[in-house]
């Protein structure tokens, strides 16, 4: 059994099983799946959230292995995927508990708290609010680069996010540090190089969340020279076929979203 616990949840369990404490928080329910639950809960007066896992079972496993997908075993993801982001000096979700038990990974039991980020809001309601009250061009642009640094460390780092939607972006309303921390790393993946796949899925997904932003033209040479770190007319050139390709596939999310009725 592998287990990290805060000061807080080490004076709270202490003698006791983790996992049967863990079954037993109560809070409110933000997704309940077959062995797997999402709920934020206090402690204390704090807020948390916890994400339990109770094993995938071999089928779901060799689904994902058949469509030559990673499966998502439990919390480990979500634990090393912040760590990973920490050392790339990139704001993320700060870890109070993990816990992981279990040598079969169709059995495995995991569980990640995480201290919430509140009061915040994400950028997907900011750039709603936005359609109503327009931001400054300097706040819009200071977000919109803050964004391109955290994809820039985040693939620099060999991340990938595969939810990499601007929902996923929070913006602490409160307290010394209101830089952006992006939260929801349970399908993360770590490589030693990152593929040109997995680049272009979270730069397409970012770019179809970010579609009704609006985003000016001038906007998305911005976050293209940032990322790169080149002369724009060098990036365009150099990296064409991966710009190109980012702006078919957020295309068609867009024009899928629109059939499911799910573009706000």
């Amino acid at each position: 059994m592998k287990l990290e616990l805060n000061p807080i949840f080490e004076h709270l369990w202490q003698g006791k099983d983790p996992f049967a404490e863990v079954d037993r928080l109560e809070g409110k329910v933000y997704r309940q799946l077959e062995g797997r639950r999402t709920l934020r809960f206090e402690t204390d007066g704090k807020g948390y959230f916890l994400k339990s896992h109770k094993g995938v079972g071999w089928k779901e496993i060799f689904k994902n292995w058949a469509q030559l997908r990673a499966p998502i075993l439990g919390a480990t993801h979500e634990r090393d995927a912040i760590a990973a982001l920490d050392n790339a000096g990139i704001g993320t979700m700060t870890m109070a508990a993990f816990g992981c038990r279990g040598s079969n990974p169709a059995q495995q039991e995991s569980f990640i708290i995480t201290e919430a980020i509140e009061p915040s809001i994400s950028l997907e309601d900011l750039a709603i609010q936005w359609r109503q009250q327009p931001p400054s061009i300097q706040e819009k642009r200071r977000l919109l680069m803050e964004v391109c640094d955290i994809t820039r460390r985040m693939h620099a780092a060999g991340v990938n996010h595969r939810d990499f939607y601007i929902c996923h972006f929070l913006l602490p309303l409160e307290g010394n540090d209101r830089s952006l921390k992006l939260i929801d790393l349970h399908r993360a993946l770590i490589h030693a190089d990152l593929p040109f796949r997995w680049r272009l899925k979270d730069l397409a997904s970012l770019y179809y969340s970010a579609m009704d932003v609006p985003l000016t033209r001038g906007d998305k040479m911005r976050f293209i020279k940032a990322y790169t770190g080149l002369p724009l007319r060098q990036a365009l050139e150099q990296d064409r076929a991966l710009w190109r390709a980012v702006r078919k596939k957020a295309k068609k999310l867009y024009k899928k979203a629109l059939r499911k009725g799910i573009v706000r």
